[in-house]
């Protein structure tokens, strides 16, 4: 069986930079053996996988999510992959109707700008007062706060030399499954033309659920966004992810949803035997 897959940067402008995603659109489901092997193969942080809905919407997708170890909940930078494909097959398409298990129907649009944006539940995360010992122990700085919602514990820093500077242990960070971990911290610098401000950085450490450090992370942000909207008292806020890679996120808190935005570039387009 040959199945046609795209590789796409979600986040960025730029080739080689963002987070790499495979997408994958079948007339019905693989099985989820096959899917899991996929990803697996593709070694990227997710595989996206798209089977049109039956319901008769042309524009209406089920999608799931694969990292290389386990199917994923709710991915936000393979979704923009994924629409970034399904926009650039039908240049008058406009938006998309995505349904999942773990986040229900969702829409996303293209922008007027270019940009692809998503609408998610937001999932702003609460205080954490017995923080996990594991947690201590997989961190080199001690957190100053920690936050948590159904994802991953929210370790708070003072300042972005703590988030870059921080270490991990990931045989201890994986005791803490099925949550992952994010560090992050009020923004103190622009990108390099001084044109646009960051709110907050971020960075991502998902041992137990996907690998070792995701270079920009969509769904944590539904997360992200919403406490630094609270803590800064705004909320349209631009997001750094200061991976190795890093990517830019637009976001904006509105009630219980949470609209990120991004670009998103072409690398590969090809064909797997299965």
């Amino acid at each position: 069986m040959q199945l046609a897959i795209n590789v796409v940067d979600a986040f960025t402008d730029t080739v080689f930079k963002g987070n790499p995603a495979a997408v994958i659109i079948t007339e019905d489901w693989l099985t989820d053996e096959l899917m899991q092997s996929i990803a697996l193969e593709n070694n990227l942080s997710e595989t996206a996988f798209l089977v049109k809905d039956k319901s008769g919407d042309n524009h209406s997708y089920q999608i799931r999510w694969f990292s290389p170890l386990t199917e994923i909940d709710f991915c936000g930078h393979a979704t923009l992959a994924a629409a970034f494909v399904l926009f650039s097959k039908n240049l008058e398409l406009t938006k998309i109707k995505f349904s999942a298990k773990a986040v229900g129907t969702f829409i996303v649009v293209r922008l007027n700008n270019g940009k692809i944006q998503m609408d998610f539940p937001n999932t702003c995360p609460e205080k954490v007062n017995d923080i996990p010992a594991e947690l201590l122990a997989g961190l080199s700085i001690v957190p100053v706060e920690v936050y948590c919602n159904k994802q991953a514990y929210f370790v708070i820093y003072d300042n972005e030399a703590d988030v870059i500077a921080v270490l991990r242990d990931n045989e201890k960070l994986k005791a803490l499954a099925p949550r992952d971990v994010v560090v992050t911290c009020q923004a103190e610098s622009a990108d390099a033309d001084k044109s646009n401000r960051y709110d907050f950085i971020s960075r991502y450490f998902w041992p137990a659920n996907g690998g070792d450090e995701d270079a920009v992370t969509g769904s944590i942000h539904t997360g992200l966004a919403p406490f630094w909207a609270n803590r800064l008292g705004k909320n349209n806020l631009i997001a750094y992810q200061a991976s190795s890679r890093g990517g830019i996120l637009d976001c904006t808190v509105v009630g219980d949803r949470v609209f990120i935005s991004g670009h998103a570039v072409q690398y590969l387009t090809g064909t797997i035997c299965v």
